[in-house]
């Protein structure tokens, strides 16, 4: 479904950020990218989405080169990004095409998904930092896009909240199967949420270890092989000794 062919990007002031970047993801597989700060993870994923141009290699989906954001790809950021004027239904729905009526119907089922249904009319001013993200989720829903990419998108929680929403979003998965590629500083939510956690590590950066966790969910977090290949990624990124 996705195909990342040695993709490099250097930015005009000459910083190489990501160094001949391979990788191949299949049809509703998730994808989790974990790597130190500074490492390229998330212009990785800026490339796949189409929101910034390789300097060499390519990007495809679905065997068609990308070369600009596409409605095919949903993406979800750190922050909401809300718009704090308009209303929830509309902040959902907004780009979509088609009458208000139906426009509506896809921001009720959307929010229903995430359960957020009785907020449709809210201002995201009354949402709380986890609702809000969830609204974001939604919105990045409303195309049916076939990849979903997502950049830390519970960073900015409180860990009960991240917990929450990572077994949300899993539900949310299960309903739709897009491909999903995750980019986290969390190891632990890497290995719980992934069926592959790809590892990123330097400046410029490179991918330097692909590991196929090959379990069901949910995880034990506690479990002997959890805190294996927890230590296998940390040893990757050479934050313990090997």
């Amino acid at each position: 479904m996705l195909s990342v062919d040695r993709v490099s990007k250097r930015f005009d002031s000459g910083l190489l950020a990501l160094d001949a970047a391979t990788l191949e993801v299949a049809r509703g597989e998730i994808l989790a990218v974990v790597g130190t700060s500074g490492c390229g993870k998330s212009t990785l994923l800026r490339l796949i989405g189409g929101l910034e141009v390789p300097s060499a290699g390519e990007v495809r989906i679905g065997g068609r080169i990308v070369d600009g954001p596409h409605p095919e790809i949903g993406f979800v950021f750190q922050e909401p990004r809300l718009m704090p004027w308009l209303k929830l239904d509309d902040n959902v729905t907004f780009g979509l095409a088609g009458e208000r009526r139906a426009r509506r119907a896809r921001a009720e089922e959307l929010l229903q998904e995430v359960g957020l249904a009785d907020f449709a009319d809210a201002l995201p001013q009354a949402l709380s930092g986890g609702m809000a993200q969830r609204a974001a989720i939604a919105r990045a829903l409303a195309t049916e896009p076939s990849v979903l990419l997502l950049d830390e998108p519970f960073s900015a929680l409180d860990a009960f909240t991240r917990a929450a929403l990572q077994d949300h979003l899993l539900r949310v998965w299960e309903r739709h199967r897009p491909t999903m590629v995750l980019v986290t500083h969390d190891i632990e939510e890497a290995l719980a949420l992934g069926d592959r956690v790809v590892v990123m590590r330097g400046r410029p950066g490179r991918i330097v270890h692909d590991i196929a966790i090959g379990e069901t969910r949910p995880r034990a977090r506690t479990s002997a092989r959890f805190q294996r290949l927890k230590e296998d990624i940390l040893e990757a990124l050479q934050l313990v000794p090997a």
